[in-house]
Parts: structure tokens; sequence; C-alpha cells
């Protein structure tokens, strides 16, 4: 089952978080298990951003998230946030096509 992870944060800094994604992304090549990111800002709440994250099961992205590049990564970005990013572990039940 398809397995998605929603991370709310709010940052001064988005192309800071940019450059680190790039870095993990490099860094991760070849043993990460996430299959998608999109990083997406609110429109109504400037600062405010949303990665999507998505893993081919919660077994995989716990097994992501034990990965040493991914701790780094994790404690980077709490660095460069404005307060504690929040985390949204969600089971995907159905998917659409639309």
């Amino acid at each position: 089952m398809t397995f998605i992870q929603l991370i709310e944060y709010r940052t001064s800094q988005p192309e800071q978080l940019d450059k680190l994604m790039d870095e993990w992304m490099a860094s991760s090549q070849g043993e990460r298990t996430a299959t998608r990111a999109v990083t997406t800002s609110d429109h109504d709440t400037p600062g405010t951003y949303v990665e999507i994250v998505e893993f081919p099961s919660y077994e995989e992205a716990m097994r992501n998230s034990e990965m040493p590049q991914t701790s780094e990564f994790a404690a980077r970005l709490a660095a460069l946030c404005d307060g504690e990013p929040t985390f949204r572990n969600l089971d995907v039940q159905r998917e659409d096509k639309l």
C-alpha cells in the first residue's frame, strides 16, 4: 500500500531548503526509497510550506528514515525552519487518476 508523508513547516529561507533537498537527493542516490517528492507553498499563508513525499509502503518509508543521509537532512531542515516541522503519516486508501 502506498504511503505518503506530509511535512509542514514555516521558513524564511526556502532557497536554502531547496539546496538542502538537492544535496539529500545526491547523497541518497541509489539508497533512498522515496519515489516522489513535491514541495508546495501555502497560497494563503506566506512562508508556510508542505512537502509531500511518496513511498511504496510504510516499511519502505521507515527504511528511508533510518538512512544516515535522511537523519542529517531532517536535522538541517529543522534548523532552517521557524518552529518545529509537523509530520503526518498517511496510508493511501484510494487513488484515482482524474
